[in-house]
C-alpha cells in the first residue's frame, strides 16, 4: 500500500521559511516523479513544483520560482520543499504527488500523478 506523509507546515510570518517533507512508502522512490501541489480556502489545486524520478529535471510554478526549493533524498524516500520569503498568497494546504511509473519528467500535471498525500496547511500572517 502506497503511502506520502506530508510534514513541516504550520504558522509563519511574511518573510519567513519553512521545509515540508514527504515520506513515502510502498513504492520504489527512486523510480518515482515527485511534486508538491497546494490549494488555498475555495481555490483550485495548483502546481508548486515537481522533480524527476532521476533528478534530472524540475519545475516550478512562476509564483514560486526564486523563493521555493524542491529536492529528493532516495535513501530516504523523502521529498522536500523549501519555502523561503513566503507571502500571505502562499498560505494553502500542500499535497505531495507521485508517479511510479513510466519514468516520467518533472511535470506539473497533476492528471499524470498517482498517489497523494493528506496535505500539510501552512499559514502565512502578514
Amino acid at each position: 500500500q502506497v503511502q506520502l506523509v506530508e510534514s513541516g507546515g504550520g504558522l509563519v510570518q511574511t518573510g519567513g521559511s519553512l521545509r515540508l517533507s514527504c515520506a513515502a512508502s510502498g513504492l520504489t522512490f527512486s523510480r518515482t516523479t515527485m511534486g508538491w501541489f497546494r490549494q488555498a480556502p475555495g481555490q483550485e489545486r495548483d502546481f508548486v513544483a515537481a522533480i524527476a524520478w532521476n533528478s534530472d529535471s524540475t519545475s516550478y510554478a512562476d509564483s514560486v520560482k526564486g523563493r521555493f526549493t524542491i529536492s529528493r533524498d532516495n535513501a530516504k524516500n523523502t521529498v522536500y520543499l523549501q519555502m523561503n520569503s513566503l507571502k500571505p498568497e502562499d498560505a494553502a494546504v500542500y499535497y505531495c504527488a507521485a508517479r511510479d511509473v513510466g519514468f516520467i519528467p518533472a511535470t506539473r500535471d497533476p492528471n499524470l500523478y498517482t498517489y497523494w498525500g493528506q496535505g500539510t496547511p501552512v499559514t502565512v500572517s502578514s
